[in-house]
């Protein structure tokens, strides 16, 4: 009697624990989607709102490491001056895996649809949960 009580008990927290992970899943793919959100509205500071606001974000792409909100910013409006240039974004998410209670690894691909052309690549981000928010605070896209 005692070995099926604790064998429930134990299943019981395994489904708690699971949901607790299925919960920080959504609040990732949630600010994902609120990426795609501001990005198809042409609003580039809604994009970034999702990206921790600290100089110690790290941003890799094609020109190299840029660290910090603010140039990261600078770099998107520079590089999508207009709607035309930034189109529509699409993801397709390949893998979302906690590395710790606090971290998701995230890796996907991007599309921007536009009529001057279409364009995609491939990313990893790293998630940070900071004061109860999901944001990326590592970001490599290609």
């Amino acid at each position: 009697m005692k070995r099926s009580v604790l064998s429930v008990f134990f299943m019981l927290s395994g489904v708690v624990m699971a949901s607790a992970q299925t919960g920080d899943e959504i609040g990732i793919r949630h600010a994902m989607n609120e990426q795609l959100r501001a990005w198809n509205a042409g609003d580039i500071e809604g994009f970034m709102s999702t990206y921790w606001n600290d100089d110690s974000l790290m941003f890799i792409g094609k020109s190299g490491v840029t660290y910090g909100w603010q140039p990261t910013l600078e770099n998107y409006k520079k590089g999508y001056p207009d709607t035309a240039a930034m189109g529509k974004l699409g993801f397709t998410l390949l893998q979302v895996r906690p590395l710790a209670p606090e971290y998701y690894f995230v890796v996907g691909k991007w599309q921007l649809t536009r009529s001057i052309g279409n364009i995609g690549g491939a990313f990893t981000l790293l998630f940070r949960k900071i004061r109860g928010r999901w944001l990326i605070v590592s970001d490599h896209s290609s």
